[in-house]
């Protein structure tokens, strides 16, 4: 278990100071699942961003400028660029706290989103000025002057560095926040950058080595890096990414909790950000089953999804034949001659539509990734093998799936 995985647990404790902070500042902050106390934990962790990160921009632009460091005035902006991504962060939860309304019926969550999107923007825009400020640098070299004063700014900026990436993972991990967990990665990277800048200090005083400019290009380098990663981190979930694994099991396990539900399947999930999920699922009960009861049983399910899990879901009902030997046989046989094909192939929502001299198996297949645009091919080979084994009489009538909404869906 992790130190964090530790401090998250039931048993365990927060880290004294960052619990200190969350019992000061915020009330029931014990309860992450509350959209209140999200928000709360979000505006607290801007808060403290802005308060470090000024802190140490002040201490180290007066250093940089006194020893004339190119690589700690660098580090300096770096600093400079976090408060603002600081402030960004402020703003994204305090608007992303806005209800729905007609305009935005799914309501603002995303704003979480955007506001790390503009953190990127604001870090790749630094971390190219500094490039600049290093190449001439690296051009026109200037000796930098060590003190004690610049030792005691950078240890002490690498230690709060490593609080506040320790802060922000405790508290990113607690409301499940994307924007915060890039914060934790990005102060840790901090740590890094201001290693980098202390030691290059320690070699051009000892050695005399011209290094100041290629530090501070090295670190400039490494916060484009950082504000690439990020953005790619922050645009992915607004194109619409594919939900979590863990998400996805949560939905199915309560779903196929209840005793009335024979299979599942289409399992699709839309993140409006933080807070404002939306799912829906096909769901296989017996057609025998009273159609009111199963509308009331999946109305309870509905409910107790979004009180229990903050879910919006919406279930489809799908009526089953299970006490027909035929169909039964039928599907077997598909199941396995798609098997033939390739082990990855499934069937679901299977039934037959009988008519005078012919039956129609009409059905949906869940298409793993490797076999895209290969649906009338599959289609060909399962129906002619059918039709040598059944004598021409079943036809075939298939809807072809995306995996990524049938993924943890095994109990169709």
């Amino acid at each position: 278990m992790t130190l964090t995985s530790y401090y998250l647990s039931k048993k365990g404790i927060l880290n004294l100071m960052t619990r200190l902070l969350l019992r000061l500042f915020i009330k029931n902050y014990n309860d992450p699942g509350s959209p209140r106390v999200r928000s709360a934990v979000g505006k607290l962790s801007g808060i403290v961003g802005i308060v470090c990160n000024l802190l140490l921009f002040t201490g180290k632009i007066i250093i940089g400028t006194i020893s004339g460091s190119v690589s700690i005035t660098a580090d300096a902006m770096n600093n400079l660029s976090d408060a603002t991504s600081s402030i960004v962060t402020l703003l994204g939860f305090k608007l992303a706290e806005q209800p729905a309304d007609e305009e935005h019926p799914y309501g603002h969550a995303r704003f979480e989103y955007l506001s790390g999107l503009a953190v990127a923007a604001i870090i790749i825009l630094i971390g190219f000025e500094l490039a600049k400020s290093s190449v001439q640098k690296i051009i026109s070299p200037s000796p930098v002057e060590f003190s004690a004063a610049l030792v005691v700014i950078l240890v002490s900026s690498i230690l709060v560095k490593l609080w506040m990436s320790l802060f922000n993972r405790t508290t990113g991990r607690m409301i499940n926040s994307s924007a915060l967990m890039a914060t934790s990665v990005d102060s840790r990277n901090d740590v890094v950058a201001t290693a980098a800048v202390l030691l290059s200090a320690i070699i051009e005083t000892t050695t005399q080595l011209p290094v100041d400019g290629f530090f501070g290009l090295g670190v400039s380098l490494f916060i484009l890096y950082s504000g690439a990663n990020l953005a790619k981190e922050t645009i992915s979930p607004l194109l619409g990414e594919s939900a979590s694994p863990e998400l996805q099991a949560l939905i199915v396990d309560y779903i196929s909790a209840h005793p009335k539900v024979l299979g599942y399947h289409d399992l699709m999930v839309h993140d409006y950000g933080p807070g404002q999920r939306f799912a829906t699922i096909h769901v296989e009960m017996d057609q025998k089953e009273e159609p009111l009861a199963c509308h009331e049983i999946i109305d309870d399910m509905e409910r107790e999804c979004l009180k229990s899990h903050n879910i919006h879901l919406v279930i489809h009902y799908d009526p089953i034949v299970t006490d027909d030997p035929e169909l039964s046989r039928l599907h077997a046989l598909v199941d396995q001659l798609l098997a033939d094909i390739d082990p990855e192939l499934r069937t679901h929502d299977f039934r037959m539509v009988r008519a005078n001299d012919f039956t129609n198996l009409i059905f949906d297949v869940t298409l793993p990734t490797h076999l895209k645009k290969q649906e009338k091919s599959i289609k060909r080979q399962l129906d002619e093998e059918l039709a040598h084994r059944e004598n021409g009489t079943y036809y075939t009538v298939i809807t072809f799936d995306e995996p990524v909404f049938n993924r943890n869906c095994s109990g169709v």
